[in-house]
């Protein structure tokens, strides 16, 4: 092996950034990716165009992390959205701002934010082996050698960045085996749990309102205590298993059923309050007096709404709207405005967005990246207990991480 040898084990976002920098800085740099292609799960972020970093200031940016923020604050600071945006645009990447402070290529295409990597990959010299890492070896409190899949070991490997990813989406390549190692290493892996990931609810609706999207709509998150958890106005879809959308996964980041249960509370017209709601109602029933409640109620809702809507208020779909009495209609007042479902849990951990939990941060330096279990072991992007909200907070993680991870392996190599 060279003296200032780096192995990155993972070829995604984290992974390619540490690469990259690692080899900027100086390092002899190996890239272990299992898929024939890196970055796959850079290729499907953001529906397939790449929500790269949220164009923020720092406050903002913490106020994005919801668990251990903290931990982050020295990454951030040394490579935050606009050194993101800016490494990007000198690859030749064109960006563009949208809604939220949300960065994505002006072309709407991930691959040109994998193909801008992949090339500066080559121009630093790095080289990429389809291979993995299935153990390591740590003696006397420093990393000794990695062994991997196709048995070409590093047997005097003294510097490794992991940022194998968490255990969403695994067909990507993210199978968790990161967390594994680090146990390898001493570390303690924090129990993983889906984060911005669907909801799964038994209430019947559900399965009925299929398929629908509902846009422009306020979802709030109550918990058993009755705790608004969760408050926003955006679209969300129902499925055959319960909510899915982008306000139903940004929620999920707000909920762990293992210490509550939570319950959805959808405003159907949130930019009408009740007694305008009223004056509404007032008016449709007026023009349709002679109509049938059920058909008098397609101006309100989808169509395929309009049986949910009429069961949750408990008022006969043939009943003329003249006859409909005042307390009957406070009652699709009170459903319009708060639908409510019971959620029963998230969705499976590999149908998440990201990984939430994983390598317990008190155990890894935040201005290095570096193991305090195994000198010259470097942990980045998704394998740490951190992650964010939707909006690019993420990948900004994965960034700043392997940015942090990447130049301090070069130095330790360097130095060995």
């Amino acid at each position: 092996m060279r003296t200032n040898e780096v192995i990155v084990a993972g070829g995604g976002a984290a992974g390619m950034m540490a690469a990259i920098t690692a080899a900027h800085a100086g390092a002899s740099v190996v890239l272990l990716e299992p898929n024939e292609k890196v970055g796959r799960k850079l290729y499907i972020t953001g529906k397939g165009r790449c929500n790269l970093t949220n164009n923020c200031g720092r406050d903002a940016l913490m106020a994005s992390i919801p668990r251990n923020g903290k931990f982050l604050y020295s990454a951030f600071d040394r490579f935050g959205p606009a050194d993101v945006m800016a490494f990007f645009e000198e690859l030749g990447v064109k960006l563009k701002t949208e809604r939220g402070n949300r960065v994505f290529p002006v072309s709407d295409k991930s691959a040109d934010i994998v193909d801008a990597l992949f090339f500066e990959l080559r121009r630093q010299g790095v080289e990429v082996r389809q291979d993995r890492a299935v153990g390591l070896e740590v003696q006397d409190g420093r990393l000794a050698a990695v062994r991997t899949e196709k048995g070409k070991d590093f047997k005097d490997c003294k510097v490794l960045v992991l940022a194998t990813g968490g255990a969403s989406y695994p067909r990507t390549g993210s199978t968790g085996e990161g967390y594994a190692l680090a146990r390898e290493a001493g570390h303690t892996v924090i129990p993983i749990r889906g984060s911005l990931v669907p909801l799964e609810s038994a209430d019947p609706c559900c399965g009925r309102l299929q398929g629908l999207s509902m846009r422009n709509v306020e979802l709030r998150v109550k918990d058993d205590r009755g705790k608004v958890v969760f408050r926003e106005q955006g679209e969300l879809l129902f499925t055959h298993f319960g909510l899915s959308g982008p306000l139903v996964l940004s929620a999920s980041a707000h909920m762990d059923f293992r210490k509550s249960q939570y319950t959805a509370h959808i405003d159907l017209k949130p930019a009408l309050d009740e007694q305008r709601l009223d004056a509404r109602l007032l008016r449709d029933f007026e023009e349709r007096a002679n109509q049938d409640y059920a058909n008098a109620l397609g101006g309100l809702v989808p169509r395929s709404m309009v049986p949910v809507l009429v069961a949750r208020t408990g008022v006969p779909a043939d009943t003329k709207v003249h006859d409909i009495r005042k307390e009957q209609r406070r009652r699709l007042l009170d459903t319009l405005k708060d639908f409510t479902i019971s959620l029963s849990g998230p969705r499976p951990v590999e149908e998440a967005v990201v990984t939430s939990g994983g390598v317990a941060v008190g155990e890894v330096d935040p201005r290095t990246m570096e193991s305090k279990k195994a000198r010259g072991l470097f942990l980045a992007g998704e394998l740490l207990d951190v992650d964010g909200y939707t909006g690019g907070f993420n990948l900004q993680i994965a960034w700043s991480t392997g940015y942090a991870a990447g130049l301090a392996a070069s130095e330790r190599a360097a130095n060995r």
